[in-house]
């Protein structure tokens, strides 16, 4: 019987202590990696000092079209494409390199964090799958989230154009995302080819 190399498993526990630490749920963990469920509570608790959340993953794409998380997956995606295409980061270590980037930004833009590790691996996967696309705001030039089957001839994007649902708050925090979001480089578009390429 073939012994399990060491290394190769120390590898996987870090990348779960990792993700632990970025606020993975456990079933990202069981997804990222060859560890048993067993290792990876046992490693959860050990990290976070309480149990994994119970519950589902994100299962729809509603929620990364509404205003906030929609700027939030967009800024993200748009870091996550960036790297994919000039850099050697692929497949988890881009999803992880990529949040952590995000949330420096929102950091140094002094902004509240909208998406979680969670929603950010699974807006990958569903730009994979092709249920999620990007659009380019004829306005600003950007590019922003949306659902794949729609159409974007005329499309404007929610910071150009805020919603009179959003409110007075959500208006008043539109100058600094429309500020963090046009201070990313250029050209940092996510293509499908590139995504596959993770």
């Amino acid at each position: 019987m073939r012994s399990k190399s060491v290394v190769s498993d120390a590898r996987q526990v870090q990348l779960a202590a990792d993700l632990v630490r970025l606020g993975a749920r456990l079933q990202v963990l069981e997804s990222e990696t060859s560890l048993s469920r067993e290792r990876l509570l046992k490693l959860y608790k050990e990290v976070k000092g309480e149990s994994p959340p119970k519950g589902m993953l994100p299962f729809s794409t509603d929620w990364f079209m509404s205003w906030m998380p929609n700027i939030h997956s967009s800024l993200y995606l748009d870091i996550y494409g960036y790297l994919v295409r000039h850099t050697p980061a692929r497949g988890i270590e881009a999803m992880m390199t990529a949040y952590r980037l995000y949330l420096e930004h929102l950091h140094v833009n002094k902004l509240e964090i909208t998406l979680s590790f969670t929603r950010a691996w699974s807006l990958v996967r569903f730009f994979e799958a092709k249920m999620i696309d990007t659009a380019q705001c004829r306005q600003c030039g950007g590019r922003y989230v949306v659902h794949a089957m729609d159409l974007h001839d005329h499309f404007v994007c929610g910071l150009c154009h805020v919603p009179s649902r959003a409110g007075k708050t959500r208006k008043a925090a539109s100058e600094p995302l429309k500020l963090a979001m046009a201070s990313l480089p250029r050209p940092a578009t996510v293509t499908r080819r590139s995504a596959v390429a993770a």
